[in-house]
């Protein structure tokens, strides 16, 4: 709509003032040269070898998840990232307790996949299926954005709305509201915390993130 009322030039000034709008209120949780904020679930901070050219890279830190050291609630999340050949790797929500981050958060999968299953790149990790593998071809850099409210959160990437759940309407320890059952039997996912940490995961492969940043809608 606002492209019909503007000339090329007036249009490009007024994307970049939307843009500089969005980025308003925007905190960086990374540098891009040190591990300053960033601590291992396992306890004590970031080794700086894990801080390389392309970005932060979880791979060998020796942690499961490399975390940031302040919990969020509600927030939009966004942040660049890069696999490697056969990487499976993820990004955790709202984790209550650092030392159990598979049952006390929820996981994003990001993986060197081209599918649209469990555990395929935009998932709720087995709990919902991406609606599109918007993923780039390997070794090209995507940009994911997370917006979480409540009992809702939304993915998005590449620009491109892939998954979504409602926390609320997994009531069922094990299973998802239509009844099929997921791998989290030991909790019902409508308990998880709405408030935790937000961290990436080391699955055995080198990835990497970077101009990661969160605007807090607490």
């Amino acid at each position: 709509m606002l492209a019909r009322f503007l000339k090329p030039a007036a249009l490009i000034l007024a994307l970049g003032v939307m843009a500089v709008a969005a980025e308003e209120g925007s905190k960086s949780l990374f540098d891009g040269k040190s591990p300053t904020g960033w601590k291992l679930n396992s306890g004590g901070d970031l080794p700086k070898a894990n801080i390389q050219e392309d970005g932060l890279n979880p791979h060998g830190s020796g942690g499961y998840i490399v975390m940031y050291e302040k919990p969020y609630k509600d927030f939009v999340l966004d942040f660049d990232y890069k696999l490697s050949k056969g990487c499976n790797s993820g990004v955790f929500l709202r984790v209550g307790e650092p030392k159990d981050p598979v049952y006390t958060g929820l996981e994003i999968a990001i993986d060197d996949t081209t599918g649209t299953g469990m555990h395929d790149s935009g998932a709720f990790y087995d709990l919902v299926a991406p609606k599109v593998n918007a993923q780039k071809p390997l070794g090209e850099w995507n940009h994911m954005t997370i917006t979480a409210k409540g009992t809702k959160i939304d993915i998005v990437l590449n620009g491109e709305k892939v998954s979504d759940i409602d926390l609320s309407k997994f009531t069922e320890t094990g299973k998802r509201p239509d009844g099929s059952p997921h791998k989290f039997e030991k909790v019902k996912v409508s308990d998880f915390n709405r408030t935790g940490y937000l961290g990436f995961q080391d699955h055995g492969q080198d990835c990497w993130y970077k101009n990661i940043k969160i605007k807090a809608m607490d």
